[in-house]
């Protein structure tokens, strides 16, 4: 859902002409037009992010012309700094912020849990046990032998 939710912004972008920027990109130029310069480390800490997931939209929105990255306090770090391109996106980006914000308060009007109460319910159950580790308790692999061939009744992935 929320892989969908996202395609809806990115629709939204590319309907104003704002190719190359996906909606995970927004949070952090936001937070970086009003702080300036900021190492990975203190992105990711400021937005509760890991570093590692952090690391990987930093490398993503440099590939886009989004971000570069200048000398840090010592030969080590590196801080990162917009774009003229994205200082230029930024006023449209709060704006999509706000709205977007907007849009899911509308959402949690129409529905009997709100969108963030449930994300937040959800976070913290599979942080008590991980998807993974649900997946593998209901996992029961087949025997060995040969591969499945009876191809007339498909797995449905919905049910």
């Amino acid at each position: 859902m929320l892989a969908a939710l996202d395609a809806q912004i990115e629709t939204v972008y590319a309907e104003r002409g704002i190719e190359g920027v996906r909606p995970r990109f927004a949070y952090p130029l936001i937070r970086l037009a009003h702080t300036g310069p900021l190492t990975i480390r203190e992105l990711a800490e400021s937005l509760g992010r890991s570093h590692s997931a952090m690391s990987q939209t930093i490398s993503a929105m440099r590939r886009e012309g989004l971000v570069d990255s200048e000398p840090g306090a010592d030969a080590r770090t590196r801080r990162v700094t917009l774009t003229g391109r994205s200082r230029a996106l930024i006023p449209f980006l709060e704006a999509e912020w706000r709205a977007t914000e907007a849009a899911v308060a509308e959402l949690d009007e129409e529905v009997p849990h709100a969108l963030s109460a449930v994300v937040t319910e959800l976070t913290r159950a599979l942080e008590r046990r991980p998807m993974r580790d649900r997946i593998l308790a209901h996992l029961v692999e087949p025997a060995a032998g040969p591969a499945r061939t009876d191809t007339s009744a498909p797995i449905d992935p919905s049910s």
